[in-house]
C-alpha cells in the first residue's frame, strides 16, 4: 500500500492502539499524527492505575521523547492542544477481561468509535509460557 493510501486509510479514523508506551507503538503514534492530522482520535491503552496516570504515563514516556521533535516543532505552543483533541490515553491492562478498562462509559465509547486495533503490546516479562504469550495476543 502506498504512502497516499495509507494515508487516505487513516482519514478520519479512530485507533485503538494497545501497548502505547512501547517501542513500536510510540513511532506509530508519532507517524500517524505526523502524516495524518486528520486522523479523528487515537484511544492509547497505556498499563496505568487510572487516567491520570495513564496521561502522564504518556506523556514523560512519549511526548517528551525526542520523536515527537517534528511534532514540537510543527505545532509549536498549540502541540498540546492538538494532542488534546486527538489522543485519549486509556488506563488499562491487555491482560485483563475489556482490556482492563474499568470506566464503563469510555469503554463503550471505544467500542462504538474505533474503526481499526493496533496490537502493540507486548510483556517485559521474559519468563512467561508461551501458551500464555499466545492466547494473549489473540484474544
Amino acid at each position: 500500500m502506498e504512502l497516499g493510501g495509507i494515508q487516505d486509510f487513516l482519514d478520519k479514523k479512530t485507533i485503538l492502539v494497545t501497548g502505547a508506551t512501547g517501542f513500536l507503538a510510540k513511532i506509530l503514534v508519532e507517524k500517524i499524527l505526523r502524516v495524518q492530522p486528520n486522523v479523528n482520535k487515537l484511544y492509547l491503552l497505556v498499563r496505568a492505575t487510572d487516567a491520570v496516570s495513564a496521561l502522564q504515563r504518556f506523556n514523560t514516556e512519549t511526548v517528551a521523547k525526542d520523536l515527537f521533535k517534528v511534532l514540537k516543532e510543527k505545532y509549536d505552543t498549540n502541540l498540546q492542544k492538538f494532542l488534546a483533541e486527538k489522543v485519549i490515553p486509556v488506563a488499562g491492562d491487555i491482560t485483563c477481561e475489556n482490556l482492563g478498562v474499568k470506566d464503563s462509559s469510555l469503554r463503550e465509547e471505544m467500542w462504538r468509535d474505533v474503526d481499526v486495533v493496533v496490537n502493540a503490546a507486548a510483556s517485559t516479562n521474559f519468563h512467561e509460557r508461551y501458551i500464555l504469550c499466545t492466547l494473549t495476543v489473540f484474544l
